[in-house]
């Protein structure tokens, strides 16, 4: 792990902002595109306030916003420098649950934390964001490694030193993403084919797509599946769920041979089509 840690820690950076929030990121290209959570920036983004990234040898840049994405809790920045190291990508389908993994960032401020645990289950549908905008519905990787406030943004790394995952979210005892509650060993993360695919299209085009089929489901909806809202605008008008023939009050159950059983996971799992 110290030696994992010692080859991690360069690529990973703090990041605070005018508008008051922060978290971690890390190097995706040498160039200075520094992949991070949305909801880290997005006040600031609202209020264009100045975004600080502090490297790890403490070196201090003024960033600018290249895109950013609320559906996936996702943004990437860019800062002028060159010759970063950047952090290999992993394969996060190939994660296994047991498999050992990193966290690092900067928990409560405390800069170039590392956290080691395992991931812990696959496939949680989980909703994360900040308080400023939509929520984001993320297909995470659960994971022990002691995560808190602040690490938002940073890596999840597996045991050869790539990245499988963004830090993004924690549970709490009161069931919500508490900013104030810390780490109570369920922590969850963006899996990184995911997050590499919507960071790839923010830096060519300053904003990212994400499937849809076309309905507006029941978020309070409490029986097994998810429930299509029982109203004739449920449905989009030529979408892919009118073409197929679904209608207002239908339950979906299953997407291919996956049992859907609440709303959030029938977004997560369209999502990651």
């Amino acid at each position: 792990v110290a030696g994992l840690a010692n080859r991690v820690l360069p690529s990973v950076v703090s990041i605070t902002t005018e508008a008051g929030s922060s978290g971690s990121g890390f190097i995706i290209d040498s160039s200075g595109f520094i992949l991070t959570n949305n909801h880290v920036v997005e006040e600031a983004a609202l209020a264009k306030a100045k975004i600080i990234v502090t490297l790890n040898n403490g070196e201090e840049f003024e960033s600018t916003i290249v895109g950013r994405d609320a559906s996936y809790d996702l943004a990437v920045l860019k800062i002028l420098a060159t010759g970063l190291p950047a952090l290999q990508f992993g394969d996060s389908d190939k994660v296994a649950v047991g498999d050992s993994v990193i966290a690092v960032g900067s928990p409560l401020g405390l800069t170039g934390t590392v956290t080691l645990g395992i991931i812990s289950a696959k496939d949680r549908a989980v909703t994360a964001g900040g308080s400023a905008g939509e929520s984001s519905f993320i297909n995470a990787l659960q994971t022990d490694a002691a995560i808190n406030p602040g690490n938002s943004g940073g890596p999840l790394i597996n045991t050869t030193g790539a990245v499988i995952g963004v830090n993004s979210a924690i549970a709490t005892l009161s069931g919500s993403s508490n900013s104030q509650a810390g780490s109570i060993g369920l922590g969850f993360a963006i899996p990184i084919n995911q997050a590499r695919k919507t960071a790839d299209q923010l830096i060519k085009n300053g904003k990212a797509t994400y499937p849809v089929i076309g309905v507006a489901v029941d978020m309070n909806y409490s029986g097994d599946g998810a429930l299509i809202a029982d109203k004739t605008s449920a449905i989009l008008a030529g979408g892919p769920a009118a073409k197929a023939g679904l209608r207002p009050g239908d339950v979906i159950t299953k997407i291919d041979d996956l049992k859907i059983h609440s709303p959030e996971e029938l977004i997560v799992e369209i999502r990651t089509h």
